[in-house]
């Protein structure tokens, strides 16, 4: 029964095949294989729909409904039968249609004298094309062969869509990858950029879905997965101590070697589909389970069949990463995800960035944010859209993408570019000036910093120094822990390329979503609330210590800032400067020359600290309000959920009362403080930071023109007498109010 069942499959795809290879256009052999699907299966009806846009899904072709309702009818994602096996992604099989949840009777197709129905969804890597439904008159459920039978053939329509073999009339039917898309993710990066897509890992495209010999096919695939399989333990014998790694590759192992995989994929060729086809099959299968789990596990071992399949596609087609493409001279990088080596390789070349996961805490936003580069995460299905080439326009100030944006778009977006260059020119007449409000307040403005790439930048924006030196980049991009003699080289050329102005570097700021390659992650439920940063230093003092006395020779001699990060509590503090005054006391035993002045500081990223001692605030020699991670905690709102970040506003006034507390316990003791973080270098907010007694504030540097070209424009008495107003009237924020003084000014 079997054999005959997979003879029957094979002898229609062999069909279909021809139905492909003839001249017709797009619609003609649409109607051909629904024609060719309803005999082979014995049914009255067999229908295609295609979706016209996100939402809508058009009936392109039938046999057995009424001809007239081809392009006419149209149903919502989730509408009827249809709709649910769309939005779904699953099949629905019921030998009683009308009766079934969901059913919506459509009386222009004339589909209610049928009972039986059977929707498979056709989808490729996980995003949904079309639905392909078949009916008949007879109330029965269709056997699981049938089922199989046409899981398979919407697998061949889902790459013939893709090739673009049913191109026709109307927005259902218009070829792929050529309309406009707009995707909205998440900012990573703010700035602006216009470019041509570069795909980082290029797509692969299976041309020959159907093969007549399963026993050459058979054979191409088990050749395929031995060479993969070898691939996979000279990886796992080059790692070598990296546990990390060696997990990844294990579950690559396991996948690689999984005789379930290998037999629903021997199954697939059995039934006509070539060896490509069925590997793509499985991984269409894998994505769509992929996007409905909630288990973090079971996605990333989804993730890395995924991964897998694509190494064995490549294998097969041949279709390797050097596909002879060259490099646009504007490139924006498309990808699922990327690591922070990789993205130093392409270093400033790249005009922006787009990732479909990726994270705003992530290692890329790091590099990406060290380089200046406009980056956007979480554009869903970026890599299925776009092709090299693309013309792309990335909005990171409100992560937006724009794919093949048509004329009206791409002009209202270069017009929105003009206006950033003409503001950078105004500002650039400001450059030398002092952030001096009307009122005769000066606000210090910093840069932050994180690669030796950004110290020119330290001229250019203006800043005065730099407020904060990530370290952490250094020994996130290599396989295994930098040596202290190269850390010293380059905290030694930082104070070089700073000339003199002050550099606070923090120190090593790792775990949450910052996870060292040669470092055992640890499994936690919560790692923004977890084993990071000065919580690892301090359980860890090797690394501090070595990290420590490279700062210090790097100093050789020179003023010295460090400031140790996410300290909750006075003891922590006390402990991390313990540890630095036996390091300076090591250094002079061993001879060498100490920095001519220390500054050892803390930042404040949790509300616990703000409540410290009155003791910890005079035997710190500053504080830096990490705004980031303090206004999560604050809110207790996850800054990478989208879903409550939006809901809170900096300018919140119990926020703005909270940051007064610090600032006012900082003054009673004498204790410089400053601000560092995204909201630092938003204009408004560094406006009403000044307001409320902040006078140092450190930020990107593309910001520094914008925020010290609002302060020199306004009083910053007046503003914080609005801040007082809007407290006794109980406003929530004084945003509002503080909108209405800024246009009052501009229109002076």
């Amino acid at each position: 029964m079997a054999e005959r069942f997979e003879t029957e499959s094979r002898k229609l795809l062999g069909r279909l095949r021809d139905a492909m290879a003839s001249d017709d256009a797009g619609q003609a052999r649409l109607n051909k294989i629904t024609h060719l699907i309803a005999t082979s299966m014995g049914c009255e009806v067999c229908s295609i729909y295609l979706f016209r846009d996100e939402d809508t899904l058009e009936l392109c072709a039938t046999e057995g409904l009424k001809p007239e309702a081809v392009h006419e009818t149209r149903m919502r994602m989730g509408e009827g039968l249809v709709g649910r096996v769309a939005k779904r992604k699953r099949i629905i099989n019921t030998p009683d249609a009308p009766q079934a949840p969901g059913f919506r009777f459509m009386p222009e197709t004339g589909e209610e004298i049928y009972s039986s129905f059977l929707g498979v969804p056709i989808q490729r890597l996980g995003e949904t094309l079309g639905v392909l439904v078949v009916q008949s008159k007879v109330a029965r459920e269709f056997s699981s062969d049938e089922v199989y039978a046409l899981e398979v053939v919407a697998m061949v329509l889902a790459e013939m869509t893709e090739l673009g073999a049913f191109v026709g009339e109307g927005a259902a039917m218009s070829a792929r990858h050529s309309q406009p898309v707009l995707l909205r993710g998440t900012v990573g990066q703010e700035g602006v950029a216009e470019g041509h897509v570069w795909l980082h890992e290029p797509r692969v495209v299976v041309s020959n879905p159907i093969a007549d010999d399963p026993v050459l096919e058979e054979q191409r695939l088990n050749d395929a997965v031995e060479q993969l399989r070898v691939g996979v333990d000279q990886m796992l014998a080059m790692a070598g101590g990296d546990k990390d790694q060696a997990q990844v590759l294990e579950a690559y192992r396991m996948f690689a070697n999984s005789k379930g995989w290998m037999r629903r994929m021997c199954e697939d060729i059995q039934s006509g589909l070539s060896a490509e086809a069925a590997v793509e099959k499985e991984q269409s299968l894998a994505r769509a389970r992929m996007g409905q789990s909630t288990d973090a596990y079971l996605r990333e071992r989804l993730s890395d069949l995924d991964d897998l399949s694509n190494r064995l596609l490549r294998i097969l087609t041949g279709q390797g990463n050097n596909t002879g493409a060259e490099m646009p001279p504007d490139p924006i990088l498309v990808a699922r995800n990327i690591g922070p080596g990789e993205l130093l390789d392409y270093g400033r070349s790249l005009r922006g960035i787009v990732l479909e996961n990726g994270s705003v805490g992530s290692h890329a936003a790091i590099v990406a944010r060290a380089l200046a580069i406009p980056l956007v995460v979480h554009a869903n299905r970026i890599t299925n859209d776009a092709l090299n080439g693309d013309h792309i326009m990335v909005d990171g100030e409100q992560g937006i993408v724009h794919l093949r944006p048509d004329e009206s778009v791409a002009s209202a977006f270069r017009d929105k570019i003009a206006m950033q260059a003409a503001a950078q020119e105004r500002y650039a007449s400001i450059l030398d000036l002092p952030a001096q409000a009307k009122c005769g307040s000066v606000i210090s403005l910093h840069m932050n910093a994180g690669l030796m790439a950004d110290l020119p930048s330290l001229t250019s924006s203006g800043a005065e120094g730099v407020g904060l030196f990530r370290t952490e980049l250094q020994f996130l991009v290599r396989n295994q822990m930098p040596r202290r003699m190269e850390l010293a080289a380059l905290y030694s050329r930082v104070l070089d390329a700073a000339h003199g102005k002050r550099v606070v570097f923090r120190t090593l700021d790792i775990g949450s979503d910052k996870v060292l390659p040669y470092m055992k992650p640890t499994d936690e439920p919560n790692p923004a609330l977890g084993w990071r940063a000065i919580r690892v230093g301090l359980d860890k003092p090797g690394v501090m210590r070595m990290q420590l006395q490279a700062l210090i020779r790097a100093a050789n001699g020179r003023p010295l800032a460090v400031m140790f990060p996410f300290v909750a509590q006075f003891e922590e503090f006390r402990a991390a400067r313990a540890e630095m005054d036996k390091t300076l006391a090591r250094e002079e035993r061993l001879g060498h020359v100490l920095p001519s002045r220390i500054e050892v500081g803390a930042m404040l990223e949790t509300p616990s600290l703000a409540f410290a001692p009155k003791k910890f605030f005079e035997e710190v020699e500053f504080v830096s309000i990490g705004g980031n991670d303090l206004k999560q905690f604050f809110f207790a709102a996850d800054r990478e959920n989208e879903l409550v970040r939006r809901r809170y506003d900096t300018l919140n006034l119990s926020f703005l009362n909270f940051l007064q507390g610090i600032v006012e316990r900082c003054e009673e003791t004498g204790t410089a403080v400053s601000f560092c973080g995204e909201d630092a270098g938003r204009p408004v907010e560094a406006l009403c930071f000044g307001a409320i007694g902040l006078r140092t504030l450190s930020m990107r540097p593309a910001s520094i023109g914008p925020v010290k070209s609002l302060i020199r424009r306004c009083n910053l008495d007046e503003v914080r007498e609005i801040i007082e107003q809007a407290r006794e009237r109980g406003d929530m924020s004084v945003r509002p109010a503080v909108m209405d003084y800024i246009r009052a000014q501009h229109s002076h």
